[in-house]
């Protein structure tokens, strides 16, 4: 009977481990409102807000989830589940022309902490949460 309980735990351990692996390594859900919001704030929404030089210039509303996920008058700048192929990324990466770089002019770059965020958000599929 002894033998029987000890094949019996190393069972259930056996059946637990991929469980217990699945958590490892995943990523928390980057949150729009608590997360990506502020970077926006702190970063863009000076320039792409309603009458702001970088709204002007592009149609791009970054002031709600709505006008951010629109994009420009030129085209989409989120992919949702596309961090490399957004273009919204692409420009504040410095991925682009510098001249088109962001945040434009004489702003310090986005610290890559937060761009790191705003990549998994794109992601993760870019929800309004």
């Amino acid at each position: 009977m002894k033998i029987f309980y000890r094949n019996v735990d190393k069972l259930i351990m056996l059946c637990l481990l991929p469980l217990l692996m699945a958590g490892c390594g995943r990523e928390d859900t980057v949150s729009f409102s608590q997360d990506v919001r502020p970077i926006i704030d702190q970063n863009c929404i000076e320039c792409h807000q309603a009458g702001g030089a970088g709204h002007e210039a592009s149609g791009f509303n970054m002031e709600t989830y709505e006008g951010l996920m629109k994009g420009t008058n030129f085209g989409p700048m989120i992919i949702a589940g596309d961090a490399e192929g957004s273009n919204m990324l692409v420009l504040m990466e410095g991925r682009a022309d510098p001249s088109i770089s962001m945040p434009h002019g004489q702003q310090d770059p986005i610290p890559s902490k937060d761009l790191q965020t705003i990549r998994i958000w794109i992601d993760q599929g870019a929800k309004n949460n």
